[in-house]
């Protein structure tokens, strides 16, 4: 059922708009998984004329972030004005229950006597009342492929979005690509010869091929974003709307989307004001600001450009209008991705970025399946590096990370030379580290939850309702996690029996995952893993029996994660099919012995997670 305080009668709230003061429409044109990759950001090799010309005519900002690097947690971000991480939702392709209390965008543009479309991508991690969240529990008037502004009331305000797939990682593959050309002229842009591939990339065929498409495929994006832009001017509504253009978050290559660095987090953001409402801009046409923003702050932003009251709840912080404060930092963060997990939080400054990975013992490079079948480019990057022809830089994305890494983004825009165990950034390194956790704490952030907990410590509740009372040891959890995964478990393996007879599966959870993340050295705590397989919680169990599985212990492991995979919750499934995936991937057992060992039927995220296992030998 929607909520609205005041659309039990919508006609008094339009008549509340009318008889007040005059208000801006709101126009997001959006375009998806691209990074600041166009001209007017100083890019040699894009072609956006379009967007070049709309940069002259607004702000464009240089230190706009998505909050997260990929599209449903940064959606969800959006849409709720919250991080998702405060929410559990942060999870890809998710649905989880969040508090009714949750003030919707949408929701409150229209209690305003606004017209709010969407057109047309929702792709939203959450449920409300037991079901999936709908575009009209969130608040549109329409959404859909033929959702538009024109259909409002005469002369009553809008907020639309507009977004475009034509960047999607997805427009590369041979078909799709194929589809684009018999629509559109042939041509390439950047011809696969020419193109200048950032350092991380080896030079293959397949990476040269992808960047060629995708700059092709910018192209177009640009096209369409001048449509929308003249269809605004032939309606007649350019001098009442403030526009915003930006990307749901960077990408579309391999370490671009799903990657807390700048190339999966940095977007462009150009936001033009009219003639009447020019007093709200940060400065002329035509010039930039380094002002540091997330996605987070967008719908507060919206709503303080157009005089409506902020949220209590909501966590960002209007960066336009009146009594804006500039951000010291912005908050990242990354969860489940596709069907592979990988806990990331990071603190972004003008100057630094610092990552605090929680799962180490991951790759950059996992096995998920949507890129590796529609990139040629992750096919060919992983065989280049197993035959040897990736440089360092080239050669880390496939390699166990390390626990932190410290950027100087000026020195090195590519964030590929990690300085956190310099002694010259010892001290930036504390501070950040500091106000990361301080962070983490604030918003009571439930990444360090492991997903298939959420429904058994939730209940009937919500996972944020759960983190944000006195029932979750926050501060233990974050002590635990960021200790156990530098590998620190206490003189005589201390801090980890404390963990492993913790009274809350969190604190197990952590103190198992600290015995994983030292391998062969977690030898003295066979015994204390092997009681951790018949732990209540299956999560706990996943990760002992994976630390076992590197102890020579396959025996045991590998039935307890067979049964996790039949009998947990989805979640708990994907956790376990993930473990033996990773088991096989390293070396630790044999591989045929872990296909043998999988399930014949299994859940769909199992399914997935196998069809991974035959790319990854």
């Amino acid at each position: 059922m929607i909520r609205f305080t005041l659309l039990a009668t919508l006609a008094s709230s339009w008549t509340l708009l009318a008889a007040g003061p005059d208000r801006p429409n709101i126009l997001w044109i959006t375009s998806e998984d691209n990074s600041p990759y166009l001209g007017c950001y100083g890019d040699l090799q894009a072609q956006t004329p379009h967007l070049d010309r709309f940069s002259e005519q607004g702000v464009r900002y240089l230190n706009a972030f998505s909050s997260a690097p990929v599209c449903s947690a940064a959606r969800s971000t959006l849409i709720t004005g919250m991080n998702a991480s405060t929410l559990g939702i942060h999870n890809h392709r998710s649905s989880v229950s969040v508090p009714r209390s949750v003030v919707y965008y949408p929701q409150l543009f229209r209690e305003a006597g606004y017209y709010c479309t969407n057109n047309s991508k929702t792709d939203y991690n959450m449920s409300i009342n037991g079901k999936r969240a709908s575009w009209k529990a969130v608040g549109w008037h329409e959404s859909s492929g033929k959702a538009h502004y024109r259909n409002r009331r005469k002369g009553q305000p809008f907020f639309a979005v507009f977004n475009t797939t034509l960047s999607h990682e997805g427009q590369t593959t041979d078909n799709a690509y194929r589809g684009r050309r018999k629509q559109n002229p042939p041509r390439r842009i950047v011809p696969p010869g020419k193109v200048v591939l950032p350092p991380y990339h080896p030079d293959t065929p397949g990476m040269r091929e992808n960047w060629s498409r995708y700059f092709d495929n910018l192209f177009l994006m640009d096209k369409w974003v001048g449509d929308k832009l003249r269809e605004l001017e032939e309606l007649g509504e350019e001098d009442n709307t403030i526009v915003f253009y930006y990307a749901d978050h960077g990408g579309a290559l391999p370490r671009g989307k799903r990657n807390i660095h700048d190339s999966g987090t940095r977007v462009p953001l150009i936001i033009r004001f009219p003639e009447k409402w020019k007093h709200l801009a940060p400065g002329k046409p035509g010039e930039t600001t380094d002002q540091l923003v997330a996605f987070v702050d967008f719908p507060a932003t919206a709503a303080n450009l157009c005089g409506l009251k902020v949220p209590g709840m909501w966590e960002g912080r209007p960066f336009l209008g009146p009594g804006t404060q500039e951000r010291e930092f912005v908050y990242l963060f990354r969860g489940r991705m596709d069907e592979r997990y990988d806990t990331v939080r990071a603190i972004r400054t003008k100057e630094h970025l610092y990552v605090r990975n929680f799962s180490p013992h991951r790759p950059l490079g996992q096995a998920y399946t949507y890129p590796f079948r529609v990139l040629a480019s992750m096919g060919s990057w992983y065989e280049a590096f197993k035959a040897g022809k990736c440089n360092a830089v080239q050669a880390r994305y496939w390699k166990r990370k390390e626990a932190e890494e410290f950027y100087v983004v000026g020195n090195d825009p590519f964030q590929v030379r990690n300085l956190a165990g310099e002694k010259e950034h010892r001290d930036v390194v504390n501070a950040l580290r500091t106000k990361l956790f301080k962070e983490m704490l604030r918003t009571r952030d439930t990444g360090l939850i492991p997903e298939g907990m959420y429904t058994r410590l939730s209940g009937s509740g919500t996972i944020h309702k759960f983190a944000q009372s006195e029932d979750y040891p926050a501060d233990e959890v974050l002590t635990a996690a960021a200790n156990t995964t530098r590998g620190d478990l206490g003189p005589g393996f201390s801090f980890f029996r404390r963990c492993a007879q913790h009274e809350s599966p969190l604190m197990r959870y952590w103190g198992a995952t600290g015995a994983l993340m030292l391998g062969k050295e977690a030898a003295p705590l066979k015994d204390d893993l092997v009681k951790l397989l018949e732990d209540p919680g299956f999560d706990v169990r996943v990760v002992a029996a994976e630390a076992l599985g590197h102890l020579g212990e396959s025996a045991k492991s590998l039935p307890v994660l067979v049964k996790v995979v039949n009998e947990g919750n989805v979640y708990e499934s994907l956790a376990a099919a993930n473990a033996l995936e990773a088991l096989g991937r390293d070396g630790a057992v044999p591989m045929d012995r872990i296909k043998a060992a999988m399930p014949k039927k299994v859940r769909a995220e199992g399914a997935r997670v196998a069809e991974a296992i035959e790319k990854i030998k």
